[in-house]
């Protein structure tokens, strides 16, 4: 016989972990942090390898596709947002850029990982919307490519910007 556990002890302890976690990264943020312009492509292209991979691997279906491209479309308008919510200095002496993380910044991804939890609840075996589990997961790996690119991509843009300001100046 299988027991299974109460949806609100699941929820309870996640939303500790949660807690716990955002706890320790709104601790962290104060902290300074270099900048480097040349590093910020890094991440999304190793992420958009893994994509491509599960993509080719299990490509989505039909419409899939299209939802695929909105949920990009939508992840880069959020990391747009993301990456303008992030603080970047430059240092006067020095000329180097420096980023700290912005309170809605965290807030901002908290905000999207209660979405997800969400998602998830509406995805249970009785789902009125009638999603595939890996059609939502093919969605939600597109946002977070465009998430994490275009986050970076605003970055080095201001950053670039600063550093332009600032050689003219």
């Amino acid at each position: 016989m299988q027991h299974q556990a109460n949806p609100l002890i699941t929820y309870a302890i996640t939303a500790i972990v949660i807690a716990v976690v955002m706890a320790i990264r709104w601790k962290r943020m104060s902290r300074v942090r270099p900048l480097k312009l040349e590093r910020l492509w890094v991440f999304p292209a190793i992420y958009a390898v893994v994509v491509v991979v599960m993509f080719s691997q299990f490509p989505p279906q039909g419409w899939g596709w299209a939802f695929c491209t909105v949920a990009l479309g939508l992840g880069a308008a959020l990391g747009w947002q993301r990456g303008k919510l992030m603080r970047i200095t430059l240092d006067p002496a020095t000329h180097t850029l420096n980023q700290t993380s912005s309170p809605a910044a965290v807030l901002f991804i908290l905000v999207l990982v209660a979405f997800r939890s969400g998602a998830r609840a509406a995805l249970t075996d009785e789902n009125m919307l009638h999603l595939n589990a890996m059609a939502v997961t093919d969605m939600l790996m597109a946002l977070a490519l465009g998430l994490f690119a275009a986050q970076r991509l605003e970055m080095y843009l201001r950053g670039r910007r600063m550093l332009a300001s600032r050689i003219t100046a």
